[in-house]
C-alpha cells in the first residue's frame, strides 16, 4: 500500500488526490488543509459578493464528505511546517497547535500562491479591521463580507483591475457601491492589447466604475476622512480616499516549504518541477501555483490559472502511485465576464511572441456572432497573432457582448494552438453552424481569414 500524503486542499491537492484514489484504491491519501474549507471554487467569490451564488456553501466544488467518501483522509486546520526528506516525514501543526510527523512514500506539494502586496506600505499593519483587504481565501471572504455587513460602506478603491479586480468592481457595484478601479498601467485588463483593454474600459464607464490608468499605489493609510490610498500618477502625487479597500495585484508562488526542504526555484520565484510535476526531491512532487509552468510556446515560464493547477495535480497524482504521465504544458488560456461584456485570450500577444523569439504580427478583425439577418447579432472584436516565418497561429485575444460565446470560440484557439495549427488552417476546421448561433464561416474563421489575407497580400510581388 503506497502512503500519500498531499499538502493544500484546492486545485492541486484535492486533484492529485482523487486521480490516487481512482487509480489505486488501495492506496492511503492524506491530505493537509490549513483551513476548514477544502475544495471551495476561490474563483467563484466575486460572484458570492454579487448575490448570484448563495449561500457560500455552494461554493464548494464537492464537501468534506463527498472527498472523505472517495477514501481519502483530509487534516483539517492543519498547517505543513517542514518537510524531512530523507526520513520522508511531513511535520505538520494541528488544530492544537501541536507538532506532529505525518509518515509518507511519496510527498506532493500543492501549496499554492500568496496574494501579493506590490510593496505598498501600509499593508503590514492594516487588515480588515481597518476595511483594507486581500481577496485569496474563504477566511478572506468571511472578513470582506463581515466588513460589508457591519460597516456598510458607500465607496471602495480597488487597487488592480486584472481578472479578479473587474469581478469584484462588478460585485460592489451590484451592491450599491461607489466604485474606484486604480490600474498601474495604461489600460484595463493588461493581458490583453489596450486596444481591447479600452473596451472594457467602457463597459466599466458605462456602470459608473471610475478607472485610473497609469496610477501606482504605494501606500495606504488610515484619515479622518477615510482610508486613503496615496501614490503617483504620470509622475504627479495622486491620493484618493474610500470606506473600503481592496488590494488584487495578482500573487506570488508559496515556496517556503519546499525551498527549506531544498527545492530549486526557478522562472517567476516559482519552484521547479519537471514535466512529470517531480521536484528533484526524492519521493517529493509538487503541483499548482506554487511551481513553473511548462508553455507550450514559451517553454518554461511561470503562469498560475486554476485550469492549469488541476491538470498539474492529476498528473502529480497519477505519478505519485507509480504512473508515467507527463503534463502536456499549459497555452495561457484565460477569460472573464466583465458586466456584460467577455474578454478572452489565448497563446502569446505580439509583444510576448518577439521576446520568445517569434517573428510574429498582429491583426485586428471583427466578426459577428451570427448571422446578421438573425435578430440579436453583436459583433466580437478579436487580435490575431501568428508567426510571419511560417505561418503558425501564435494567439488570439478576442471580446465580446455576453452571449456571443467568447470563452467557446477562445476555447477553438487554444486547441489549435495545442495542435501547432498553422493560422491558415483554422479555415479548414469543420465548425458547427445555425443562423442563430453562426455563420458558414465561423466568426474564429473570419478572423484568421483576415490575418492570413494580409500576409498573403504583403508575400505578393509587387
Amino acid at each position: 500500500m503506497t502512503h500519500l500524503a498531499i499538502i493544500g486542499g484546492s486545485d492541486a491537492g484535492i486533484s492529485a488526490a482523487l486521480r490516487a484514489r481512482e487509480l489505486d484504491p488501495t492506496a492511503d491519501v492524506t491530505v493537509v488543509v490549513a483551513d476548514e474549507y477544502p475544495n471551495f471554487s476561490i474563483c467563484g467569490i466575486p460572484y458570492y459578493f454579487t448575490g448570484e451564488v448563495q449561500p457560500w456553501q455552494s461554493l464548494a466544488h464537492r464537501t468534506s464528505a463527498d472527498l472523505e467518501a472517495t477514501g481519502m483522509t483530509l487534516r483539517l486546520n492543519t498547517f505543513a511546517t517542514g518537510i524531512d526528506v530523507a526520513g520522508r516525514r511531513l511535520e505538520v501543526r494541528n488544530p492544537n497547535g501541536l507538532s506532529e510527523q505525518i509518515a509518507y512514500d511519496e510527498l506532493i506539494v500543492g501549496a499554492g500562491a500568496l496574494p501579493s502586496h506590490a510593496g505598498i506600505t501600509g499593508l503590514d499593519r492594516l487588515g480588515p479591521a481597518d476595511g483594507v483587504h486581500v481577496i485569496h481565501s474563504m477566511g478572506d471572504t468571511f472578513a470582506l463580507d463581515h466588513d460589508l455587513t457591519t460597516r456598510q460602506p458607500a465607496s471602495a478603491i480597488i487597487v488592480g483591475a486584472g481578472y479578479v479586480g473587474l469581478e469584484m468592481a462588478e460585485a460592489f457595484t451590484a451592491r450599491g457601491m461607489q466604485v474606484t478601479q486604480l490600474q498601474r498601467g495604461p489600460e484595463v485588463l493588461s493581458t490583453l492589447d489596450p486596444e481591447l483593454g479600452a473596451l472594457v474600459h467602457q463597459e466599466l464607464d458605462a456602470h459608473s466604475v471610475e478607472v485610473i490608468t497609469n496610477t501606482t499605489a504605494v501606500g495606504i493609510e488610515k484619515t479622518p476622512a477615510g482610508l486613503a490610498v496615496t501614490g503617483t500618477r504620470q509622475g504627479e502625487s495622486f491620493q484618493q480616499t474610500a470606506d473600503l479597500v481592496l488590494v488584487v495585484v495578482g500573487v506570488r508562488p508559496n515556496t517556503e516549504l519546499l525551498e527549506r526542504a531544498g527545492a530549486s526555484l526557478g522562472a517567476g520565484g516559482a519552484v521547479v518541477v519537471d514535466e512529470r510535476m517531480r521536484t528533484g526531491l526524492p519521493h517529493v512532487w509538487a503541483a499548482g501555483d506554487g511551481i513553473v509552468t511548462h508553455h507550450r510556446l514559451l517553454g518554461l515560464t511561470y503562469l498560475p490559472l486554476g485550469t492549469t493547477s488541476h491538470k498539474q495535480g492529476r498528473v502529480a497524482g497519477e505519478n505519485a502511485i507509480g504512473g508515467d504521465r507527463a503534463f502536456a504544458g499549459s497555452v495561457g488560456t484565460q477569460v472573464v465576464k466583465v458586466f456584460d461584456l467577455v474578454a478572452a485570450r489565448t497563446g502569446l500577444r505580439q509583444h510576448e511572441a518577439e521576446a520568445a523569439g517569434y517573428a510574429p504580427s498582429t491583426v485586428a478583425a471583427a466578426a459577428d456572432d451570427h448571422k446578421r439577418y438573425y435578430p440579436g447579432a453583436h459583433p466580437i472584436q478579436f487580435r490575431i497573432t501568428g508567426d510571419t516565418t511560417d505561418g503558425r497561429l501564435l494567439g488570439a485575444q478576442l471580446v465580446g457582448r455576453r452571449g456571443t460565446e467568447v470563452a467557446k470560440r477562445v476555447d477553438t484557439y487554444a486547441t489549435a494552438l495545442h495542435a501547432g495549427l498553422a493560422v491558415d488552417q483554422i479555415s479548414d476546421l469543420d465548425l458547427s453552424y445555425t443562423p442563430p448561433l453562426g455563420s458558414p464561416w465561423d466568426a474564429v474563421q473570419v478572423a484568421t481569414q483576415a490575418w492570413d489575407a494580409q500576409h498573403r497580400l504583403a508575400a505578393t510581388p509587387a
